[in-house]
C-alpha cells in the first residue's frame, strides 16, 4: 500500500522501489532522510506554483540527488552532481522510458546547486531544486504549511542536520576541491577544508594565454 505523507503519495512502483532500496543501501540515514524531505518538501511547492511534475521521476531526481557524496557513487574528476545524474541516467536506461524524460532528471540533479536556472525548467528538473532549496536553505520555508512540515519532519528526521549536512558536503568534496569553482559549494569547503583557496574568476581571465 502506497505511503502518504503530508498528503503526498509515496511512488510505489518498482522503479520507485528499486530507487529507495538502492538510496537506502549506499547512503547513510543523513543522505536518505534528505532526499525523501527534498520528494515530499518540491511536490507541495509544485502543487502550490501549479507545476505538475511525473511523481516517479521527481522522486528518482529527489532520491538520487546526492548520490554523489557517497562513498559508492562519488568520484574526483567532476562535480559531485554529475556523479548522481548520471547514476539516475543509468537507472532509468533500464527501465521503459524515453530519453527526454531522463535528461528532465539529469537535469534536475546536476543542476541543483546552481540557482534559478533549473527554475525556468521542466517541472521533474525545476521541483528538485525547490525541495533542496527548502530542506537546506529554508527558502520557502514558511510557503510549508507549519502542520505539513511537522508530518515530513516526524517521518524523516533531521537531528542537527545543518552541521551534519555541511559535514557530508565537506566529506564528499574533499578529494575534488577544484570541481566547486563557480559552484556554491565553495563556501563549504571555504570554511571547512584547511589550505582550500578558492579559484577567481577574474584572475583566471587576466590570467589566460591571451596576450593582450
Amino acid at each position: 500500500m502506497a505511503e502518504t505523507i503530508a498528503g503526498i503519495d509515496i511512488p510505489d512502483s518498482r522503479m520507485a522501489r528499486e530507487a529507495t532500496a538502492l538510496v537506502r543501501d549506499a547512503s547513510s540515514d543523513l543522505i536518505y532522510d534528505h532526499s525523501r524531505r527534498v520528494f515530499l518538501f518540491g511536490s507541495l511547492r509544485g502543487r502550490q506554483e501549479g507545476r505538475e511534475a511525473d511523481p516517479e521521476l521527481l522522486y528518482v531526481g529527489a532520491m538520487f540527488h546526492d548520490l554523489g557524496l557517497t562513498e559508492r557513487y562519488r568520484r574526483t574528476d567532476q562535480r559531485f552532481e554529475i556523479d548522481a545524474a548520471d547514476e539516475a541516467r543509468r537507472f532509468l536506461r533500464s527501465y521503459d522510458l524515453d530519453e527526454a524524460a531522463i535528461d528532465r532528471v539529469w537535469a534536475g540533479i546536476a543542476l541543483h546547486t546552481t540557482p534559478e536556472i533549473p527554475l525556468h525548467m521542466a517541472p521533474e528538473t525545476a521541483l528538485v531544486t525547490r525541495g533542496v532549496e527548502v530542506d537546506v536553505l529554508g527558502v520557502g520555508f514558511d510557503q510549508i504549511p507549519a502542520a505539513a512540515r511537522e508530518e515530513i519532519v516526524a517521518a524523516h528526521p533531521r537531528p542537527d542536520f545543518k552541521e551534519r549536512i555541511l559535514a557530508a558536503f565537506t566529506e564528499g568534496l574533499k578529494d575534488r576541491p577544484e570541481t566547486t569553482f563557480g559552484n556554491v559549494k565553495a563556501d563549504v569547503l571555504d570554511h571547512f577544508l584547511p589550505g582550500f583557496r578558492r579559484d577567481d574568476f577574474v584572475e583566471i581571465i587576466r590570467g589566460s594565454d591571451w596576450p593582450e
